[in-house]
C-alpha cells in the first residue's frame, strides 16, 4: 500500500508541475493530453510496471475538479480505457491577494514598486517572499564581501541558479530588473571560466607576448608537441584549449592570470559555421585585445580540402560572421571557404596531426 502511495504521489506531483509551469496569469492555453502523458512516460521508467495511465487519469481529473483544466468536448478522445478528452484548457493562473500597500511603503526607501503596480500578476506570496530577502540584504549591504553571483542566489533565494537560469526558474532572471535593483548592489561578481593551458617550457608568465587559442583538445595537444619541437607557427609562449564555444565565456579568465599587459592571440578553428562566430564574436566582445586569426594554421587546414565532411546539422548559417571572417584571407582563398559554405562542407581541426604536419616542415 505505501509503495502505491508513493507513486502516486510521483504522478500527481509531475502532472501538477508541468500544469502549474504552463498556466498563464491571463489567458488560457491549449493542452493535448496525449503530448501530456508521452513527457510523463519518458519521465518515469516503471510507468507501465505502476499502471501508471490509471494514476494519470486520476490526477488529470483532480486537477479539472479544483478548476486548473477544462475539457475541450468535440468528441476527440485520447483512445484510452477510461477515456479522457483529448484537448483541455489549462486555465487562468488564480490572482492571488495583491500586496498590503502599508508593507510596500515599508520597503519603498530601496525599492521601486511601479512594475508591480502595473502589472498586479507579479504580486504573489513567492516575489513578496524574495523581495522581502533582497531588503534584509541590502539593509547590511555595505558590510558584506563581494561574492559569485551563485553564492548570492543561494543566499537570497534558495537556489544557486535563480537569477540567470530563465529555463529552470523563469521568475528569476527578470527578478532584479523588475525590482529595480542592480548586481552591483548585490555585491556580486561573475567569475571567467577557468580554462586549459600550457605554457612554454623554460618560459615565465612575465615572458608570455604570443598566445595561440585551439577550438579542439586533439589539436591542443599536438600544438604543445609542436610547441616543444620549435615547430609551431607564431611560435606562442602559451596554448589555450578553447573548447568549443567555451572560451567566449572563459577568456576573460585569462587577466585573472596574467599580468595586464599588450598580447597578441591567435585563435585557430574548425572551418565551419561555428568556428566562424566564435572567432567573431571573440574579437567583437574584447575591442581592446589583439585577437586575430591564426591565419598561417588556416591556411595549411585549407591545404587538406580532401579531407572535407559534412556540415555539422544544426549549425547556424550566419552570413555576418562568414563575411566577417572570409575578410582575413585572399582572392583566392575566399574562393574555396566560399565553395565549402556552398557545399554545406566543412573542414575540421583535427587534419591538422603530427603526421599531416610534416608536409610543411
Amino acid at each position: 500500500m505505501f509503495k502505491k502511495v508513493k507513486k502516486i504521489n510521483i504522478i500527481e506531483t509531475r502532472v501538477r508541475s508541468f500544469i502549474e509551469d504552463i498556466q498563464h496569469p491571463k489567458q488560457k492555453k491549449k493542452l493535448n493530453i496525449n503530448d501530456l502523458e508521452f513527457q510523463l512516460r519518458k519521465l518515469l521508467d516503471d510507468y507501465y510496471e505502476m499502471d501508471g495511465y490509471s494514476l494519470f487519469y486520476e490526477a488529470i481529473q483532480s486537477l479539472q475538479d479544483k478548476g486548473q483544466l477544462t475539457p475541450i468536448h468535440n468528441n476527440q478522445h485520447n483512445g484510452k480505457t477510461p477515456s479522457l478528452p483529448l484537448y483541455y484548457w489549462v486555465n487562468v493562473k488564480a490572482q492571488a491577494d495583491k500586496w498590503d500597500r502599508l508593507g510596500m511603503m515599508k520597503l519603498s526607501d530601496l525599492f521601486d514598486f511601479s512594475f508591480y503596480e502595473r502589472h498586479p500578476e507579479w504580486q504573489t506570496k513567492e516575489e513578496w517572499s524574495r523581495i522581502q530577502s533582497l531588503y534584509g540584504f541590502l539593509q547590511s549591504s555595505g558590510e558584506r564581501e563581494v561574492v559569485s553571483l551563485e553564492e548570492r542566489s543561494l543566499e537570497l533565494f534558495g537556489h544557486e541558479e535563480f537569477l540567470h537560469d530563465g529555463v529552470s526558474f523563469p521568475d528569476g532572471k527578470g527578478f532584479l530588473a523588475r525590482i529595480g535593483v542592480s548586481e552591483e548592489q548585490l555585491k556580486v561578481v561573475k567569475y571567467g571560466e577557468p580554462f586549459v593551458f600550457w605554457m612554454k617550457q623554460g618560459k615565465e608568465i612575465k615572458d608570455i607576448q604570443r598566445v595561440l587559442i585551439v577550438e579542439k583538445l586533439s589539436f591542443f595537444h599536438t600544438s604543445i608537441q609542436l610547441l616543444e619541437s620549435d615547430l609551431l607557427d607564431y611560435e606562442p609562449e602559451l596554448i589555450i584549449y578553447g573548447e568549443g564555444t567555451k572560451i567566449e565565456r572563459s577568456f576573460s579568465f585569462f587577466f585573472k592570470i596574467f599580468p595586464a599587459k599588450s598580447y597578441l592571440f591567435y585563435y585557430a578553428g574548425d572551418l565551419d559555421a561555428a568556428g566562424y562566430g566564435i572567432m567573431t564574436r571573440l574579437i567583437e566582445k574584447y575591442p581592446d585585445c589583439c585577437i586575430q586569426p591564426a591565419l598561417k594554421i588556416y591556411r595549411k587546414m585549407l591545404e587538406c580540402l580532401d579531407q572535407r565532411n559534412e556540415q555539422k546539422s544544426g549549425q547556424l548559417q550566419n552570413l555576418k560572421y562568414r563575411d566577417a571572417f572570409f575578410r582575413w584571407f585572399t582572392k583566392e582563398e575566399q574562393e574555396l571557404l566560399m565553395q565549402l559554405w556552398q557545399e554545406k562542407k566543412r573542414i575540421p581541426q583535427e587534419v591538422l596531426t603530427i603526421e599531416t604536419w610534416r608536409r610543411w616542415m
